[in-house]
């Protein structure tokens, strides 16, 4: 039976990165880089004394995690799931860089450079995904690889300019801030990654056949995506 990346989380040991990451990038031609990756919570003494001396005191502490990002910065937005060392403009499809990147560091997340010649993608949390999902599928509209965490999900694009990105967008005169678009310059972990966020999955998995899959243009989902952020309880913020 054929396997797509990342739909089994362990296979042959570690093998199963370096796997996917060889696959993103030789047989796809989607150009990768390491994730800064987590590590076990060794510098907590600093991070305590740090958020002793800022902490509002009228302000419950944060929740301490039992992992961290393996970067430097105590205070790190995107555990692990970052691009650190090399940075994301190193992203590359070459299979022997990828080959040596993850000798190196095989329990480093992937990650997609996104834009350019690479998919694009448009995420949002992930029960107004769901929804949002459900929709596309009644409308009759073809979605392609969905990725998922427990808390948002992404819908993988044909790759868009931020010029046509932002007349689509204007056409609803305000877009939820809670929507995320990832193009040129972003970068999007991809399965069987592990961040600060959890466990990086297939929402809808790519078909094993091979080929890089296929992906629908931004155009065909976006507004059905506003649509349900704006339905959602609450309706997030709006900018625009």
């Amino acid at each position: 039976m054929r396997e797509y990346p990342g739909k089994r989380r362990r296979r042959n040991g570690q093998r199963a990165l370096p796997d996917a990451a060889l696959t993103f990038a030789s047989q796809w031609q989607w150009p990768v880089v390491p994730g800064a990756g987590l590590e076990p919570q060794r510098r907590s003494s600093r991070r305590d004394r740090t958020h002793d001396l800022t902490q509002d005191r009228t302000r419950e502490p944060a929740r301490p995690r039992e992992c961290e990002c393996a970067c430097p910065y105590p205070e790190c937005a995107a555990p692990g799931a970052h691009p650190y060392d090399p940075g994301v403009l190193a992203a590359t499809t070459d299979p022997r860089m990828v080959r040596w990147w993850w000798e190196q560091q095989p329990d480093a997340p992937v990650l997609l450079a996104t834009g350019g010649f690479a998919p694009s993608a448009v995420s949002l949390p992930a029960v107004t995904a769901a929804q949002a999902l459900t929709r596309l599928d009644r409308l009759g509209v073809r979605t392609g690889p969905v990725v998922a965490t427990p808390e948002r999900w992404a819908l993988l694009v044909a790759s868009y300019g931020y010029e046509e990105l932002g007349e689509l967008l204007g056409e609803h005169g305000w877009v939820p801030a809670s929507l995320g678009f990832h193009g040129e310059g972003g970068y999007l972990a991809l399965p069987p990654s592990e961040t600060g966020a959890g466990r990086v999955r297939w929402e809808r998995a790519p078909r094993p056949h091979g080929r890089a899959p296929w992906l629908p243009p931004v155009a065909s989902v976006v507004g059905v995506l506003v649509e349900a952020v704006a339905a959602a309880p609450g309706g997030g913020r709006f900018v625009g």
